[in-house]
């Protein structure tokens, strides 16, 4: 449609089916480190009783479901914000220890806005983790974790931004003793009367 209305041409819309296409692979090669990986993130955030998702642009819905996974199976209080929205109020909520999740892919049009936030965060002494492109150092000494995260299109990076947080929240609920497959209270399907 877009190529009819001649809004793309022919060439872009063929390099985002090629992005899309590569998307299956690029996240079976990066599953097994990354698995690895989440499982110390996870052990080391396991005892958590609150934690806060970060997010901006096409990022800012991974974050709300990444803070909605956490909290249906792990039972852990979890919110999930925008990263512009930080100043009003999610940053009360920031002390020591409390796990802030950061979406902060360079290809974000509010990279630096993220970035900005990282720091403030850092300053607060947020245990964070961040997940970010291959190949940005940005973070490096200023997160508990970074997670580097395979590069695509910008309209794809959420496909894979929601990988680690799927994962994250799997590996605390688990280590937490929950029951993943039947959360309490939850209907896992909607029942029409």
């Amino acid at each position: 449609l877009a190529v009819q209305r001649k809004a793309i041409t022919q060439a872009q819309l063929d390099s985002y089916c090629d992005a899309l296409d590569a998307i299956p692979g690029m996240i079976e090669t990066w599953l097994e480190p990354l698995d690895q990986q989440i499982k110390v993130i996870a052990k080391y955030f396991r005892l958590a009783s609150n934690a806060l998702f970060c997010g901006s642009g096409v990022q800012m819905p991974v974050a709300l479901e990444g803070a909605l996974k956490l909290k249906e199976i792990s039972y852990i209080h979890a919110e999930g914000f925008s990263a512009a929205e930080v100043k009003h109020g999610a940053l009360t909520l920031i002390r020591n220890f409390i796990p802030v999740v950061c979406i902060a892919m360079r290809s974000d049009p509010a990279y630096q806005a993220v970035k900005s936030s990282i720091a403030v965060f850092r300053e607060k002494d947020a245990a964070l983790i961040v997940l970010t492109d291959e190949g940005n150092d940005d973070f490096k000494g200023v997160a508990s974790f970074v997670i580097h995260c395979p590069s695509s299109k910008l309209e794809f990076e959420p496909l894979i931004a929601a990988v680690p947080l799927q994962l994250l929240s799997y590996y605390i609920a688990d280590m937490r003793g929950c029951s993943i497959d039947q959360p309490r209270n939850l209907a896992k399907s909607v029942t029409v009367e």
